[in-house]
């Protein structure tokens, strides 16, 4: 479930990317790349220090569609949970 980035559970100051609601952007923190996943993740461009923005859900909640580096992609919640974020203030994003 997406909240306001407002109401995220932080650790250590990062949020996981899945729980970002659509129309909120953030800086990467990190990726957890301890297997195959999360190093294809960086291999995409997941890495720390780049701007992302959440653009929409699927209407069942799973893929979410994320842009960054000038593209865009899906990923499953699952995925996205890897990846902490540092959402940036004033980023537009609503309860899902």
């Amino acid at each position: 479930m997406a909240i306001a980035t407002g109401e995220l559970p932080r650790v250590n100051g990062s949020v996981p990317l899945a729980d970002l609601a659509p129309g909120a952007t953030a800086v990467i923190d990190r990726v957890e790349a301890t297997n195959s996943v999360g190093e294809r993740l960086q291999d995409l461009g997941f890495l720390p220090k780049t701007p992302i923005r959440v653009l929409r859900r699927a209407p069942l909640g799973d893929p979410i569609e994320y842009e960054l580096r000038g593209y865009r992609l899906c990923l499953r919640s699952s995925e996205a949970a890897r990846i902490r974020v540092q959402p940036v203030r004033g980023s537009t994003s609503t309860p899902v």
